[in-house]
């Protein structure tokens, strides 16, 4: 003779199945927010303008910049800068000058 099963266990046998246990989790941690790219004041322009011109090649420098909707850091020594297609490269990464919102120059390292 079979046991009735109580009325929480057998409703249990009727839940959604997840057949992926923790993905709407794992999508929420890695849904991005998508930003606006904000437009630099003339000073802000200006004073980015005076640190390009006075970064050269090997130069160790951090940028900030945007990129795929969010704004990004990137630190290293510069591996090519073109002043002519206005953009600069730090390893593998390619910044288009447009897309920049901060350059910070590293004394220590600047022009040993």
């Amino acid at each position: 003779m079979r046991t009735r099963m109580d009325r929480e266990n057998r409703a249990k046998q009727f839940m959604p199945f997840a057949a992926l246990k923790g993905y709407p989790e794992a999508l929420r941690s890695v849904e991005q927010v998508w930003e606006p790219q904000t437009e630099l004041s003339e000073e802000s322009e200006e004073e980015l303008n005076k640190k390009l011109c006075q970064i050269q090649k090997g130069d160790v420098i951090r940028v900030k910049y945007y990129c795929n909707g969010t704004y990004r850091w990137l630190g290293g020594p510069v591996d090519r800068l073109d002043k002519t297609e206005k953009y600069l490269s730090i390893g593998e990464t390619k910044i288009y000058f447009s897309r920049l919102y901060r350059v910070e120059i590293d004394i220590a390292e600047y022009r040993k």
